[in-house]
């Protein structure tokens, strides 16, 4: 198909399972339809090759990366060129020098060996080997390492932990306890009463926030289904009330501004998200004596009280976002436990009170 980006028109077609997107210089739809005919049928004669491609297989792997990254601009979001520059950096490193063109599936297999050896997951290490299946085949040569080349498996999804509220209470006693955890704190208090990811809550504006009405517009998120509106309640009002006073000290209360400013060298810059607060989180969970507790267990957390609450599929949906299939299901298991968990408690014995026979009259059969 061809397709206009700008004033020009753009190539995107599948031959003999390839994709092949290009720019055809042209602002004329007539023309550009043309030459998507000819250029197909130069793909279906095996002309796939261009001097631009030949160039970019000849490459050291290095400078082939590099060339790839530079293409993306434009074409994909930011967020996704930042996600290939972060895998791109460990390929580099180990294939370097090698041209692209003499790359075999020995290779991969030895990058995934050496990487795995390093501690990596499975899934970080395939998504790395993603990134350079894109490299690959933009120098037309990943078809002829595609079938020796394999994944690791998908792990099992482990659930996070879930805290009784004896033990809830005591985190966030300790969590407060101590100004430099002011931050990690707050956000924790707004994942556990919204159900909100950290990359949500980073993502936050003040425009996004509306105490008035005590709602927060979620809009980025991990998937479509996550952009949504969610009511707050008192936890999370007083918590974004802390922050404002802090925002409003440092001036940096524009709706624009996010609601978790970046710090860099001590200095708030309110106009970029701060990238997190594993390291407070860290420190605090310890302290509190649940080490390894995460931050995306808050979500768990959130989640599992209202499946416990009774809350129907929908409604945590509503509230949440997107929830795969096995984890609807957990959530499903965990609302049916607390059913039976408070049924249990009504029990008090009633069948094992002696039953007292029924007299009868005389003449009549006693009852079998």
């Amino acid at each position: 198909m061809v397709y206009k980006r700008g004033s020009n028109w753009h190539l995107d077609v599948t031959v003999n399972g390839e994709r092949y997107r290009e720019a055809l210089h042209t602002s004329d739809r007539r023309e550009a339809l043309a030459l998507e005919k000819k250029r197909v049928a130069e793909l279906q004669q095996g002309k796939g090759h261009t001097a631009a491609d030949k160039d970019f297989a000849r490459a050291s792997f290095e400078d082939a990366a590099k060339a790839f990254i530079a293409e993306r601009i434009g074409h994909v979001a930011q967020r996704t060129i930042q996600f290939e520059r972060e895998r791109v950096k460990p390929l580099s490193e180990f294939f370097g020098d090698k041209t692209i063109m003499k790359i075999r599936a020995d290779d991969v297999r030895a990058y995934q060996k050496a990487r795995r050896e390093s501690g990596l997951s499975g899934k970080t290490i395939n998504m790395e080997i993603g990134v350079l299946r894109l490299i690959l085949k933009r120098a037309k040569i990943w078809h002829l390492l595609a079938d020796d080349v394999k994944l690791f498996p998908k792990s099992p999804r482990v659930v996070g932990r879930v805290l009784t509220a004896e033990e809830k209470a005591h985190l966030f006693r300790v969590a407060s306890s101590k100004p430099p955890w002011l931050t990690a704190f707050c956000a924790a208090v707004i994942a556990v009463s919204t159900t909100c990811r950290s990359v949500e809550l980073k993502g936050l504006r003040w425009r996004d926030v509306d105490l008035f009405s005590q709602t927060m517009l979620v809009r980025r998120s991990k998937t479509e289904a996550g952009h949504r509106t969610i009511p707050l309640n008192r936890d999370a009002i007083l918590a974004f009330a802390k922050l404002k006073e802090r925002s409003e000290l440092l001036e940096a209360v524009d709706p624009a501004h996010y609601v978790f400013p970046a710090c860099e060298r001590n200095k708030i810059d309110p106009t970029k998200p701060q990238k997190g607060w594993r390291s407070a989180w860290r420190s605090l969970t310890k302290a509190a004596g649940f080490p390894g507790f995460r931050f995306h267990d808050l979500r768990h957390q959130a989640i599992t009280e209202m499946a416990e609450a009774g809350a129907s599929d929908a409604t945590i949906m509503a509230v949440a976002g997107h929830i795969d299939r096995a984890m609807m299901e957990h959530y499903s298991h965990v609302r049916m436990a607390a059913k039976r968990d408070v049924l249990t408690k009504l029990e008090s014995g009633l069948m094992e009170i002696p039953v007292t026979p029924h007299a009868t009259k005389p003449g009549t059969k006693k009852p079998q």
